[in-house]
């Protein structure tokens, strides 16, 4: 193969155009109600996930939706509001009270259409009473420094928040609420997207405070104490305000990664699909990949998709992405034949400006050409500065989804 990274890369991109809202998104919207319809939603691809539905919709609609900055759509009848992330600021919370605004007063007559991505739980702030923004900030910065996966994060989140865990559904009751859901989340579980602004689930204050001392997260003294109040419980599923109300998963990893297996059997090239809901270390998860790479006879495509994490023991730039890539290389030093992409979806690892990377077996003796020291810059956290070095950089720009991550590993 002459150029193996452009053959990663039409993987990454047939992973990503399978998980854009636009093509199907009429087949999951709801009968036109009696009384009004109001989109709300939040999420790195929900202002993308907002044209669509404007494009599809016949009928009037208002409403309003949150999105990082940087990845706005235009749209004629939804607001678009962009906001921080990954760590929430002033623009958030302004846009939640928005959300909760817009979906207050509602009938039974009336529809709520609820576009949730990934990302929605930082673009989302709405601290408790007693709870300040300032805290709800040190909150995600804690849980994002600690390894723990996603599903763990959020079940904290949606419990020291006045809009997840079900809670902005709550506020549109007696309305019908209509989520179409683009999961990030290993598993697909729709309460755990966004940490559930829409969708409540079972887990408990205590699992909460389970998972804090699970991770030994430091947290601020008036979260810990909301936590142990019955405020801090959200509503469960079986509330009968959520009967009607109805859950659409409209893209996920799977469906991504069946998609980049297409275009690699289209080439010849078979594959083996390793799991769409990967979770753990990105580091450790790195060398189970090496391992696998080094050891299977080629030609061979491994994929895999979820969402790794990172414990934060440095100071260095990067994401999961970058980490695994950078963790990979140091394996694979060496061999002439093995290939790999890891990269996010909704085209943003972690806080830098890189959806992801590549790796092969020169990307270590090119970082050392560049006067870099690949294990210390492992050690310090600082995988983008590494692959910055080695030309190994994948830099998309906002996508318009996110289904968490894609990694791509050829062997010639």
């Amino acid at each position: 193969m002459e150029n193996p990274r452009a053959f990663l890369k039409s993987l990454f991109d047939a992973a990503v155009e399978a998980a854009l809202p636009q093509a199907d998104i009429s087949k999951f919207l709801p009968p036109k109600p009696k009384g009004r319809t109001v989109v709300i939603g939040a999420g790195k691809g929900a202002a993308q996930l907002a044209q669509a539905v404007e494009a599809a919709w016949s009928g009037p609609l208002s409403g309003v939706v949150v999105t990082r900055y940087g990845y706005g759509a235009k749209c004629a009848q939804i607001e678009i509001i962009e906001a921080s992330h990954p760590v929430p600021d002033a623009a958030g919370l302004a846009a939640a009270k928005r959300l909760l605004a817009a979906v207050s007063g509602l009938g039974p007559d009336d529809l709520v259409i609820a576009l949730i991505t990934g990302g929605g739980s930082a673009l989302l702030p709405c601290p408790p009473k007693g709870v300040s923004l300032d805290d709800e900030m040190a909150m995600n910065e804690a849980l994002l420094a600690s390894g723990a996966p996603i599903s763990a994060m959020n079940t904290v989140r949606k419990h020291v928040s006045g809009i997840k865990g079900g809670r902005l559904a709550l506020a549109a009751a007696p309305a019908k609420v209509v989520s179409l859901i683009v999961s990030d989340i290993p598993g697909d579980n729709p309460a755990f997207v966004a940490s559930g602004p829409t969708v409540p689930d079972s887990a408990t204050p205590q699992d909460a405070l389970e998972i804090i001392a699970q991770f030994r997260l430091s947290l601020p003294a008036s979260i810990m104490a909301y936590l142990h109040t019955e405020a801090a419980i959200a509503p469960l599923p079986n509330t009968p305000v959520f009967a009607r109300n109805i859950v659409h998963i409209i893209a996920s990893a799977e469906v991504s990664l069946q998609a980049a297996k297409g275009v690699a059997n289209a080439k010849g090239i078979p594959v083996q699909i390793l799991s769409d809901a990967l979770e753990g270390e990105a580091r450790e998860i790195a060398k189970m990949h090496a391992a696998l790479a080094k050891y299977s006879k080629g030609p061979l495509v491994l994929l895999s998709g979820g969402e790794l994490t990172v414990t934060l023991k440095g100071s260095g730039k990067g994401g999961p992405n970058s980490e695994f890539l950078l963790a990979f290389a140091k394996e694979i030093e060496g061999c002439d034949n093995i290939h790999a992409l890891s990269a996010d979806t909704d085209g943003i690892d972690g806080s830098e400006d890189n959806a992801g990377g590549f790796a092969d077996g020169s990307t270590q003796a090119r970082i050392r050409a560049k006067g870099g020291t690949p294990a210390a810059l492992l050690t310090n956290n600082d995988a983008w500065s590494a692959l910055h070095m080695a030309g190994d950089l994948l830099i998309t720009g906002p996508t318009g989804t996110n289904v968490n991550d894609l990694r791509a590993i050829l062997i010639l």
